[in-house]
């Protein structure tokens, strides 16, 4: 019953592998976006939901921290591919097949990327404590 092809564990190594294989499309995706939002041929509202999706993808800070229990990792299993899905929709199908088929299985990481990325976590964290703020004690 726990072993075999019929067995739970069979259903086990089936759908981890599936899921490998989802993990691996979404990188593949996400490294084609990278290509994509710097192509300068891509129009400006996709370049910027590509770049939105990329700095959640890889930053380190989430909406829903990974701690807190299922919530935590489901976040970046739905926001992810629908960002990724979007940015999709708003590219050029000819466009997005390019970078599609020239991406590598990864996304680059960069230094600079990764400043970017925390300059605008904090530039979101200051501009909400500003909003609270100002809420919170009105002139």
């Amino acid at each position: 019953m726990f072993s075999g092809r019929g067995g739970i564990m069979g259903l086990f190594r089936r759908w981890f592998a599936r899921l490998g294989g989802w993990s691996k499309a979404v990188r593949a995706d996400l490294s084609a976006l990278w290509r994509a939002a710097r192509d300068p041929r891509v129009p400006w509202p996709a370049k910027a939901v590509a770049f939105a999706v990329l700095a959640y993808a890889l930053s380190p800070i989430d909406l829903i921290p990974d701690f807190i229990p299922v919530l935590g990792l489901l976040d970046d299993v739905i926001v992810v591919p629908l960002g990724i899905w979007l940015a999709i929709r708003l590219i050029p199908r000819p466009l997005w097949a390019e970078h599609r088929a020239a991406a590598g299985p990864a996304p680059p990481e960069s230094r600079a990327g990764f400043v970017l990325v925390l300059a605008l976590w904090l530039l979101g964290l200051l501009a909400l404590g500003w909003a609270l703020f100002g809420w919170l004690l009105p002139a």
